[in-house]
């Protein structure tokens, strides 16, 4: 059994009006030293897998097919055993 921890993030090429009006709120509390805020997701979820690589086969196919918009969107995960 494995733990997959996927971040998916917009690619920095893409405009991201979600991190720019949180940026904006930010400065708006008076903490002007934050800058290039940008928002995305995490996913979390068991793999019953009998090995690494096919754990990570799984999570990539879901990140592949469901998780992440690749014209649009960049993912990265870890994997952690349970035991």
């Amino acid at each position: 059994m494995y733990h997959s921890k996927i971040t998916v993030m917009l690619r920095p090429s893409i405009l991201d009006p979600q991190g720019k009006a949180v940026e904006h709120a930010i400065h708006s509390l008076g903490v002007a030293s934050v800058h290039n805020v940008r928002m995305g997701k995490r996913i979390e979820f068991d793999v019953d897998a009998a090995t690494r690589q096919e754990a990570e086969r799984i999570t990539e196919e879901a990140c592949k097919k469901l998780l992440a918009n690749p014209v649009m969107e960049d993912y990265t995960f870890t994997l952690e055993e349970r035991k």
